[in-house]
Parts: structure tokens; sequence; C-alpha cells
């Protein structure tokens, strides 16, 4: 997701902020898997998108 910085808000500690992204869900699903894999590799220094690949196999009853 592209974000433009060159908008810039002011705000005070004392200014209310609910925090509304104004995103579709998908945008925000996205914002979150970005946050989720940068805390993941904090936490154990390794690629997550890497553990979620699985390998496909076909079983074959004889």
């Amino acid at each position: 997701m592209k974000v433009n910085r060159d908008i810039v808000t002011l705000k005070k500690l004392s200014d209310k902020d609910d925090g509304f992204v104004d995103a579709s869900p998908q945008e925000r699903i996205s914002m979150v898997w970005e946050l989720t894999k940068e805390a993941w590799y904090f936490k154990e220094r390794k690629n997550v998108e890497q553990r979620l690949q699985r390998d496909v196999a076909k079983l074959i009853k004889k």
C-alpha cells in the first residue's frame, strides 16, 4: 500500500484522536499484516512468510 507522506497534520497531546483509518477492510488487514511480520521478526529473527509456505504432496493408497 502506498502512503502519501506529503500530507502532514500537526497534533498536540491534548487533542483527541479516535485512530480511525479511512480504508477498506483489505487495506486495514494489509496494514496489520505488515506490523505482524515486523513484530514476529523482532521476536524470532526469521522471515514469517517463509513459515507459512506449505509443500504439496499426493497420497496414493495401494
